[in-house]
């Protein structure tokens, strides 16, 4: 049996109307970096969709969008393998196009870093990165975060995309689990 979230949550460290603030600023930022021009969004699942999603309704440029799903965890697992793996690939073409990766969380960088060495590969006109969440003292490689939502320190996050377990992905906060 699922516990309730308020069994397991110790703090809410973003609330939903700072989240919601701060990705409306993102989207003004980037749209005025991609005045005039036509902007390719590759949401990285599942974790991104709801970030995307509010994301997107504030980006004012012309926007198209396309999903990955990467994962660098097993199943059930809270830690990361350190392996890369590509679940499931775009439909679409990226060549000579402006790609922005939007991505719920950057933690060790592994993963972000798989995905732009792979999609440099294919020809982008620019190649960049929009996460919501920067764990930055977990870093172990280079990862380019061009649009940052929120620097967070090193605790076990979920809501607003981000799961426990596959759950919670729902709640339209950021929380912290207690340990």
């Amino acid at each position: 049996m699922i516990q309730p979230y308020t069994e397991i949550l110790s703090e809410i460290l973003i609330p939903a109307d700072v989240l919601q603030k701060r990705i409306a600023e993102l989207g003004a930022e980037i749209s005025a970096d991609y005045a005039g021009e036509e902007l390719l969004l590759i949401c990285i699942l599942k974790g991104g969709v709801m970030f995307l999603t509010d994301l997107v309704r504030h980006i004012t440029v012309p926007t198209a969008f396309d999903f990955m799903a990467v994962s660098s965890y097993g199943v059930g697992a809270r830690e990361s393998t350190g392996q890369v793996r590509i679940e499931m690939d775009l439909r679409i073409s990226i060549a000579d196009r402006h790609v922005i990766l939007v991505e719920d969380i950057v933690d060790t960088g592994h993963t972000i870093a798989a995905v732009l060495e792979m999609l440099e590969t294919r020809k982008p006109k620019s190649l960049k990165v929009c996460s919501l969440l920067d764990k930055s003292e977990r870093r172990e490689t280079v990862a380019p975060i061009h649009y940052r939502g929120f620097e967070i320190p090193n605790k076990f996050v979920f809501g607003y995309g981000l799961d426990l377990d596959e759950y919670w992905r729902n709640l339209p906060f950021i929380g912290v689990v207690k340990t």
